[in-house]
C-alpha cells in the first residue's frame, strides 16, 4: 500500500485501486489548493499502469459541500473555474474506471465531481444538490452533464430551483447507480471492485473511449461554451456579486436583475 498525504487530500493506492480521499473539515470545500492537489493526484495516477480503478470520497458529514464561495467573486473565479475544471476534465479523460463513494453533503461542485465519475453509489440519506442559482451563478459542469444524465427537465429542476435531494431521489434519477446505508455503503463499493479486479485493464480502458466518444465531444464543446457565458458575461451582473456578498455577510441578497 502506498499513502500519500497533502494538505486537502489523501491518496491511498492498494493493489490496482486508488483512493482519493477529500480533506477540508468541516465539509470538504473544494478550495484552489485541492483543485490543484486533484490535479497532480489525477496526473500521477494516471501514468500508473498497475492502477485501473480511482475511488473519490469523503467522510460520513461530506462527500463535498462544493466549491469555496469566496472564490466566486469576479477577481478569483477565473482561476478558480479554469482550475477546478481541468479536474473535472482530467476525470472525464481518464482511462481509468473512476467511482464516487457519497456520504453526507454532495453539493455544488462536489456534486459535479461524482456526477462525471463512470459509477456513483451514494448513501440513501446523502443529501446531493447545485444551490449555486441561488447566489445568482450556475454550475456550468451540471449545465453541461446533468441533461445527458437525468434528463432535460430533472437538469432544469435542479439547476434553476436549486433544490437538493437524497441519494435515493438522486439514484431514483440517475445521477446514482445504487444506494444503500451509510454504514453499508463501502460494502457496496467493494463489490464492484472484486467486480472490476477480475477484467483487463486494457478492455476497460478501451471501452470506455469507445462509450464516450460521442458524449465527450458534446461535454468539451459544451463546457467551454458554459465557461464563456460565466466569465464574460456572469460575473459582470450585480447580481452575481450581490449573490456571493450577501451570502458571505450572512444576509437574504437584494435582487436588482442588473
Amino acid at each position: 500500500m502506498t499513502t500519500t498525504a497533502a494538505s486537502r487530500i489523501e491518496t491511498k493506492i492498494v493493489s490496482s485501486v486508488a483512493r482519493i480521499k477529500l480533506i477540508n473539515p468541516p465539509l470538504n470545500v473544494i478550495d484552489l489548493q485541492m483543485t490543484r492537489e486533484l490535479h497532480d493526484a489525477l496526473m500521477e495516477i494516471e501514468a500508473l499502469t498497475d492502477v485501473s480503478v480511482i475511488v473519490f470520497e469523503g467522510d460520513f458529514r461530506a462527500f463535498s459541500a462544493g466549491v469555496d464561495i469566496k472564490a466566486h467573486l469576479p477577481e478569483q473565479i477565473h482561476e478558480m473555474l479554469t482550475s477546478f475544471h481541468a479536474v473535472i476534465r482530467a476525470i472525464v479523460a481518464s482511462r481509468k474506471v473512476t467511482i464516487a463513494a457519497v456520504r453526507g453533503a454532495c453539493l455544488g461542485g462536489g456534486a459535479e465531481l461524482a456526477a462525471v465519475c463512470d459509477m456513483v453509489y451514494t448513501a440513501r440519506d446523502a443529501t446531493w444538490g447545485f444551490p449555486e442559482i441561488k447566489l445568482a451563478c450556475y454550475p456550468p459542469v451540471a449545465a453541461v452533464a446533468l441533461p445527458a444524465l437525468v434528463g432535460q427537465k430533472r437538469g432544469a429542476e435542479l439547476i434553476l430551483t436549486g433544490r437538493q435531494i437524497s441519494g435515493e431521489e438522486a439514484l431514483a434519477i440517475g445521477l446514482a447507480n445504487r444506494s444503500a446505508q451509510a454504514t453499508e455503503l463501502d460494502a457496496l463499493v467493494q463489490e464492484t471492485l472484486d467486480e472490476l479486479r477480475q477484467l483487463s485493464p486494457m478492455a476497460i480502458a478501451h471501452a470506455k473511449k469507445a462509450m464516450y466518444a460521442w458524449d465527450a465531444i458534446h461535454f468539451d464543446k459544451g463546457l467551454a461554451r458554459a465557461e464563456k457565458i460565466y466569465l464574460e458575461e456572469l460575473v459582470s451582473t450585480a447580481d452575481a456579486r450581490e449573490g456571493i456578498i450577501a451570502f458571505l455577510d450572512k444576509r437574504p441578497p437584494k435582487w436588482t436583475g442588473k
